[in-house]
């Protein structure tokens, strides 16, 4: 069974080493109380929960899963227990404003305890998880009323919140929503539909549940153009403050799943309840995306997450269980057997995992670092700057969501892959990863979906391929700075290469587009994958020239050992992972008409 341990060397590396943290919170307005000290212990704090309180619940809760009776839902044994403990420790508030009872601290701090959490226990995660979203929502877009009203509870925990899109005509295609919302003579409006597939849309764990819901106004235009946003309160508000009578939602069922059995998805019916307008009329589908890439960003940790714990229970076992000898001649002759991790190909899956967390966790810790400096930018009022990181920001999340998630799916399998046939049992605790992990690659859009927004919209259609040229000029510099470097010479060729080849890829299909409009779908996935690759060597090359540098200068705060690992993992990142662009780089530039020839009344089993 897996116990998790938080990587804390691992962690420290990135923030104090690679990425130096400590100087990028001196430039934000909330970093002030960032400082060394504050930092650690938060680190350690979280460390301690996951490791203690939510991990040892994540099988049982898996066993258990949900209840639900009578639209009530009631959470496994233990959920309770911990969440209350998770709002006495302030955990909810750590990165919002003190004003609302938060601790004001950056968005990035945040982030790194959601991902202990979420390693620790994913379905528990879920749950204040999907809070964030709301809050930040509420944060941009609500009136001031709107802050005062939902904002102290929801940081304290005591209220969680949900986002209720997807209905059961449409999922990613949100011109299709039905819900109406017809206005009242107070102001507020009276929200009527059904939403499905709603994450933590019913719970036990806290007094208030704030939707964020999706519907149309009478008069809206057709389309994505007509969607406007409310807040929907489970129970009502008092003019005090205090709760009130039930609002008219309610909780139809909630869906038996192949994973996260602990995490409640509900199917929500909304029969003229009373919601209140969050933003413009019809512009509610921009908002929305304010709380989806909160979302997106989370899930692409639930990549990093599942790769992480999935290595943290194969690499056990690999030490332990004895199987033959290895071809170069016996380990360990006094047992009947050597472990299976001297033979090569499960050392294969072992440092795949293992490159996979490593790498994940650089990319989505400098993505914090982007996301730190917006969130200050909107602090300050300083829009195009706020402007400026939201585009590079709207850049990589398709890429962290739909590759992270995707390799981190890998990793779940690879884990399981270690334990041979024990994988497949469930007291070996291996496929709950693996189960757990298959949702991340279809929520939050699938991946097709994270494939068409980059390449479609953030590549072709908003920018003709400059952010890619930009992005590409980055790691060249790199490239240029440790070019004569012993230790980099090779990553910075190769990264040159695979740089040229990424751009060459993206004017390619831009002028391939103009005579076939389907060869951005046909090629998207193919391109998402080649840029996670791409993006991955950049981080790991990093971390390889950190590494080499503390080992050169004696500057280290971790072992040697650490950092010769470091570059190891990195040569085997470069030799074994990233060729695997190539095949993406070759499919992607053929004509689409290998997907759309076969008409679609050929698509059968039964001629």
């Amino acid at each position: 069974m897996p116990t998790y341990k938080a990587p804390l060397r691992d962690i420290r590396f990135l923030m104090n080493e690679m990425f130096d943290f400590p100087a990028h919170y001196q430039t934000l307005q909330n970093g002030e109380n960032a400082d060394p000290d504050t930092v650690e212990m938060i680190l350690e704090g979280a460390a301690d929960f996951c490791e203690n309180v939510l991990s040892p619940i994540y099988h049982s809760g898996d066993e258990e899963g949900c209840h639900f009776k009578d639209g009530e839902v009631t959470t496994p044994k233990g959920y309770k227990e911990a969440y209350d403990q998770f709002v006495q420790s302030g955990w909810q508030g750590l990165s919002y404003p003190e004003e609302f009872g938060g601790q004001n601290l950056p968005m990035s701090l945040n982030l790194i305890k959601s991902e202990m959490m979420g390693t620790a226990n994913w379905s528990f995660t879920m749950y204040p998880g999907l809070s964030m979203g709301c809050m930040n929502t509420i944060m941009q877009f609500g009136t001031e009323e709107q802050k005062n009203t939902y904002m102290p509870h929801l940081v304290e925990g005591t209220w969680s919140g949900t986002m209720c899109l997807t209905e059961p005509q449409c999922g990613t295609d949100l011109g299709q929503v039905k819900a109406k919302a017809t206005a009242n003579d107070d102001g507020s409006y009276l929200i009527s539909g059904t939403k499905i597939f709603i994450s933590a849309g019913e719970h036990d764990l806290t007094e208030n549940i704030i939707h964020i819901v999706l519907a149309r106004l009478p008069d809206a235009p057709q389309g994505t153009r007509g969607i406007s946003l409310f807040i929907v309160p489970k129970f009502l508000i008092n003019e005090d403050g205090s709760i009130g009578e039930r609002n008219g939602v309610s909780c139809g069922s909630i869906e038996h799943k192949m994973g996260i059995c602990a995490s409640a998805t509900a199917v929500l019916n909304f029969d003229q309840a009373k919601g209140y307008l969050i933003g413009e009329p019809n512009k509610g589908l921009h908002a929305m995306f304010t709380f989806m890439n909160t979302a997106r960003i989370g899930t692409a940790v639930q990549g990093l997450a599942h790769a992480e714990l999935s290595f943290q229970g194969s690499l056990p076992y690999a030490k332990e269980r004895l199987s033959m000898r290895a071809l170069s001649g016996k380990k360990e002759p006094e047992k009947v057997a050597d472990p299976i991790i001297y033979h090569a190909d499960v050392r294969r899956m072992l440092l795949t995992q293992k490159a996979i967390a490593e790498g994940g966790r650089a990319m989505i810790y400098y993505a914090a670092q982007i996301a730190d400096k917006m969130t200050d930018a909107l602090a300050q009022g300083d829009q195009a700057k706020f402007d400026e990181y939201d585009d590079k920001l709207g850049f990589y999340t398709p890429i962290l969501k739909g590759f992270l998630t995707e390799l981190g799916l890998e990793a779940a399998n690879l884990g399981m892959q270690v334990y041979g046939g024990h994988g497949y049992i469930k007291e070996q605790g291996m496929e709950q990863i693996a189960r757990d992990a298959r949702i991340a690659t279809l929520y939050e859009g699938t991946t097709g979906v994270q494939a068409l927004d980059l390449i479609g919209r953030k590549v072709l259609l908003s920018s003709k391929g400059k952010v890619v040229r930009e992005y590409t000029g980055e790691i060249l510099k790199f490239c240029g700075r440790h070019a004569r470097n012993k230790y980099m010479r090779r990553f910075a060729w190769d990264l040159t290469k695979i740089c040229a080849q990424w751009n060459a890829l993206t004017v390619r299909i831009l002028l391939a587009a103009r005579k076939d409009r389907d060869i951005v779908s046909s090629a998207s996935v193919d391109y998402l994958m080649f840029s996670g690759y791409a993006m991955m060597a950049y981080f790991w090359a990093q971390q390889a020239a950190t590494a080499s540098e503390m080992l050169e200068t004696g500057k280290g705060k971790e072992t040697t050992e650490f950092y010769k690992a470091k570059i190891k993992v990195a040569d085997f990142y470069f030799e074994r992972l990233l060729p695997r662009a190539q095949g993406h780089a070759e499919s992607m530039v053929n004509p689409s008409s290998t997907l759309t020839s076969l008409p679609a009344d050929h698509f059968s089993f039964d001629y």
